[in-house]
């Protein structure tokens, strides 16, 4: 009986290590083949990067030789280059690029596109590589009383912005007692300030920098924004391996100080405008 008992118990060992084992190996084949399908991989085996993005300056413009140029595509280039593989940028309109990017259309997106949680429904972002949002510049008569933007948000002060533009509903939760006018043309507006008429001008980034970049004797940039906006490469669903991938090159060039460098060139400068003349 005891020999009989001790037995079964061996046959049943090894029966749960069999499984044990056949469900290991499993789970091992499940990794490589998420390996093996991820977008990274198929980029090095094809030797190419496909890039969705969309046409916004100083984003991502073609230049006057026919060239892409921007700062989406300066990140684009690099990330390619450490890849080890080319390039393809794929313009597309901004309402299509989640739907082509699950079409398999292209890789990934790099558009400036921020990863709300509606997008995030259909697709998965990185971390952020950049951040955008809704910047002051001021006249120059005012920058010892006006450090940051929440001291505009004073009855004395008067804002500017455009007519219809996400900038001027952001200066009217954030800075509800300063006065507000709004111009239909950005011309008017710009020389509005540069008379010395306002106090302020409140648009999205880049714009505000732009503006000091090409008239530093009569305008300064007021540092820190209204809000803040997290801009995010996209990539498809249930690829693990490329979100980590991106991430992680993401941290190297960041710690590196590549991306501050190419912000700054974009954002702060009108270096670049030279290419489109």
């Amino acid at each position: 009986m005891k020999n009989s008992l001790t037995g079964i118990i061996i046959a049943m060992t090894i029966m749960l290590l069999a499984i044990s084992g056949s469900f290991s190996f499993a789970a091992s084949d499940v990794q490589k083949d998420l390996a093996r399908s991820s977008t990274i991989e198929k980029v090095i085996r094809s030797g190419k990067l496909k890039v969705g993005m969309a046409t916004f300056i100083p984003w991502a413009m073609q230049s006057k030789t026919g060239e892409w140029v921007g700062f989406e595509i300066d990140v684009a280039r690099r990330l390619a280059k450490d890849m080890g593989v080319k390039i393809e940028f794929i313009p597309t309109k901004w309402e299509g690029l989640i739907p082509s990017l699950l079409t398999g259309k292209f890789d990934l997106v790099i558009a400036g596109m921020m990863g709300t949680p509606q997008r995030a429904l259909k697709i998965n972002f990185t971390q952020p590589y950049d951040f955008t949002g809704t910047q002051i510049c001021i006249h120059k008569d005012y920058v010892d009383k006006i450090k940051k933007p929440s001291d505009l948000n004073d009855p004395a002060y008067t804002v500017i912005s455009r007519v219809g533009v996400t900038a001027a509903e952001t200066a009217k939760k954030f800075l509800p007692k300063a006065q507000k006018r709004l111009f239909s043309d950005n011309g008017s507006m710009v020389q509005e300030l540069l008379n010395g008429k306002a106090t302020a001008i409140i648009q999205s980034l880049p714009e505000p920098a732009q503006l000091v970049a090409k008239n530093p004797e009569t305008l300064a940039l007021v540092e820190g924004t209204l809000t803040i906006e997290p801009i995010s490469m996209g990539v498809r669903k249930g690829d693990p391996d490329t979100l980590a991938y991106l991430n992680n090159w993401i941290e190297v060039v960041r710690a590196e100080g590549f991306l501050k460098e190419r912000a700054d060139y974009w954002w702060r400068s009108m270096e670049w405008s030279s290419l489109l003349e």
